[in-house]
């Protein structure tokens, strides 16, 4: 019998830096397997005859270190994703978190497993087959006015205990509510706000605004780097990374987001068309009500609903119109009174202009008050 026992491994301490060519001639050189006597010959099968041949050496092969190390940082940044709502929104997103590298779990209630494949996601539609694949990031990405039904029907006890919860609806102060209402302490919660949709982020998300909230976070490491694997998606896109409180943004939102889904709604019921002589002005009208008549109306009524601040921006639209209604309608009264009295009052009347509304959070005071007629014209 031969023995192997005189190759010695090399040691574990010395990571080996022979190429496999060099380790096989090297072998060879140790080795040497004698031709059996000549009068045995006849007694080996015809397929010994030329000698014994190497299945397998105990010596360490050839590893690319370097290369290990870096697949394994690879790995562990990449995140199991579950987007729970795949609708547009859902398909928008998944498709940045394939091509980064992550792994993407999809439900809803409609039956999207086509869409999935096609983007690289798997579909799955149930919830408790979603959860049993123990994804990292349960990501919501429902309507508003469904998120608290959908967050209660999720089977939370086939979850890890630390999973990280993430919501990307366009009110922040009611989803984190209803986070830190249903979700055991044991669960991360993140809420965020991309500030643009498929069409408005359909060629590049470059210096489009992303809103988080870090609402809890626990303090371990591996929850720490995932919260930050997760907000690096949007920073690979390009993304202006906006920290702030669910309070603050829903008080900007109101005053941006709200009011430009409620002009391109108003704009959208006057039925515009594209003309042959259109200007720059009115291009950008047909864009906003594109993009904002795209959604579905249930994402405009969640903006009203459920951010405290849509009243009073409704409130105010109201007595701009109002204001502005008044100031023409005082321009053609100035009119028609010279041309029925001529000059006789020239420099009498004042007509009525538009002022400034008063500030936000100022109380809206009734047609009576004797301060009604002048809070309008307050100078600042």
């Amino acid at each position: 019998m031969i023995s192997f026992s005189s190759i010695q491994p090399t040691s574990a301490a010395q990571p080996p830096t022979t190429s496999a060519a060099d380790t096989s001639r090297l072998f060879h050189h140790q080795v040497s397997f004698p031709s059996p006597p000549h009068h045995h010959r006849q007694h080996y099968p015809p397929a010994r005859r030329h000698g014994l041949r190497v299945r397998a050496m105990d010596a360490a092969q050839p590893y690319d270190y370097e290369a290990h190390l870096i697949n394994r940082v690879n790995q562990s940044t990449k995140l199991k994703i579950a987007i729970v709502g795949f609708g547009n929104f859902g398909q928008f997103l998944a498709k940045a978190f394939v091509r980064q590298g992550h792994t993407v779990y999809a439900h809803s209630r409609s039956n999207y497993l086509s869409v999935a494949e096609s983007v690289g996601a798997t579909f799955f539609s149930d919830l408790h087959d979603l959860c049993e694949q123990h994804p990292d990031v349960i990501l919501i990405c429902t309507s508003i006015i469904s998120t608290e039904s959908v967050l209660r029907s999720l089977p939370l006890q086939r979850l890890r205990r630390n999973t990280l919860f993430v919501d990307v609806l366009s009110v922040k102060e009611f989803p984190k509510n209803i986070f830190l209402q249903v979700l055991p302490s044991h669960f991360d919660i993140l809420c965020t706000h991309p500030m643009f949709g498929p069409e408005s982020g359909k060629h590049s998300w470059q210096t489009l605004p992303f809103v988080f909230d870090k609402v809890r976070i626990g303090d371990e490491d591996s929850r720490l780097a995932r919260v930050e694997n997760f907000l690096d998606i949007f920073r690979k896109e390009g993304c202006r990374m906006v920290e702030m409180t669910c309070a603050e943004h829903d008080k900007y939102a109101a005053g941006s987001q709200f009011i430009t889904h409620t002009m391109g709604r108003i704009l959208e019921k006057l039925h515009l068309d594209s003309t042959p002589i259109n200007t720059k002005g009115y291009e950008t009208l047909l864009d906003l009500v594109e993009n904002t008549a795209s959604d579905s109306f249930d994402l405009y009524y969640g903006l009203f609903m459920y951010n405290e601040n849509a009243m009073e921006q409704l409130e105010r639209l109201d007595l701009a119109f109002e204001a502005l209604k008044k100031e023409l309608f005082g321009h053609l009264h100035d009119v028609l009174r010279k041309q029925l009295f001529g000059k006789s009052e020239e420099g009498t009347v004042r007509r009525p202009v538009l002022g400034k509304l008063p500030k936000k959070g100022t109380p809206f005071l009734s047609p009576g008050h004797p301060q009604s007629e002048t809070l309008g014209n307050e100078k600042e």
